[in-house]
């Protein structure tokens, strides 16, 4: 699951995914993490690694009910218990092979599928990029969280999904309205 700052899509789908059993894991494409703040000049950026717990509180000192009711402090709380710290996408390698990942903005899958031609791909194992377009709120992210877990559980109950790829998609787009976007790439 990859959004911009691995804060509220990404998240979102990652905790969904991850309370129905899938191994999943998300990742941010930015240079920072950015969260809105009191005015659209003045986010608050973390560096990536930086801990929710950290983030939570920092906000918290800042302005509590300013962040509590632009739905900051409750996806941060969400995603303490999800997993530690915001990850970039682009620092993954470690972290191995995905089969799928599915991206919520354009520009965002546009950096995945650049990162992952600029590896070495001598595996040659290949993994399908999938962008499901999500508008960066929490009431769109939710929305997509559910979608994102539909087309997984679609995707895993295929036997082959390079060769049913073209149905699921098709299915998945007369199902929810929307349009996909995919690519094959290669480890």
């Amino acid at each position: 699951m990859v959004c911009s700052s691995n804060q509220n899509r990404s998240m979102e789908a990652h905790a969904l995914l991850k309370r129905e059993g899938f191994d999943v894991a998300s990742y941010g494409t930015g240079q920072h993490v950015k969260l809105p703040g009191p005015s659209l000049r003045e986010p608050n950026v973390y560096d990536f690694g930086t801990p929710y717990k950290h983030m939570l509180d920092d906000l918290r000192r800042k302005d509590p009910e300013l962040y509590r009711r632009n739905g900051i402090l409750p996806m941060l709380k969400r995603n303490v218990g999800v997993k530690t710290a915001p990850q970039r996408w682009q620092d993954n390698a470690a972290d191995g092979t995905f089969d799928v990942v599915l991206t919520f903005e354009e520009k965002v899958f546009d950096m995945v599928l650049e990162d992952l031609h600029s590896r070495d791909h001598v595996l040659m194992k290949p993994v399908l990029v999938i962008n499901l377009e999500v508008k960066d709120n929490h009431e769109e992210a939710a929305v997509g969280g559910r979608q994102a877990l539909q087309l997984c559980q679609e995707l895993e109950a295929t036997e082959n999904w390079e060769e049913s790829i073209d149905d699921v998609i098709i299915n998945f787009e007369r199902q929810n309205n929307r349009k996909l976007v995919y690519s094959v790439s290669y480890y």
